[in-house]
């Protein structure tokens, strides 16, 4: 290979490693863990309403405690004010120990402990759209 040819290469693999970061966890992974899991109190995907706790269309990059009709907790409204955006890293810490991450919210669900669980989770949900479509 020629020299330019290996510099080519290689530009092309240090844009490979600077490139966006992708989400690590693996989204069927994460849709078996919402249906055996949050599926008990949330909604997701085309047609999904609130329910014991708010639906989850759209919560990448959502505003804590926006989604219509739903009745939050002081502590939701509070990390309202303050900005709170649900992200990936917003998202597991607070899924790691909800009551522990903003004390007062609603959800009493005790975490999820292991670190893939939540990277699976976040696969799964962050992929869809406010619509409840698929991005």
């Amino acid at each position: 290979m020629s020299y330019k040819g290996m510099a080519l290469l290689a530009s092309g693999m240090l844009a490979l490693m600077v490139g966006p970061a992708l989400a690590a966890g693996d989204p069927a992974a994460g849709e078996q863990i919402f249906k055996h899991t949050c599926m008990l109190c949330h909604r997701i995907g085309p047609g999904a309403a609130n329910f014991v706790g708010p639906d989850l269309n759209g919560i990448d990059g959502r505003t804590i405690a926006s989604e219509p009709g739903y009745d939050y907790s002081a502590a939701d409204q509070a990390k309202k004010k303050e900005g709170f955006v649900w992200n990936e890293q917003t998202f597991e810490k607070y899924i790691t120990n909800p009551q522990a991450d903003i004390p007062g919210t609603k959800m009493l669900f005790p975490g999820l402990p292991k670190q893939s669980d939540r990277e699976n989770i976040w696969a799964y949900i962050s992929q869809f759209k406010a619509d409840g479509s698929k991005k």
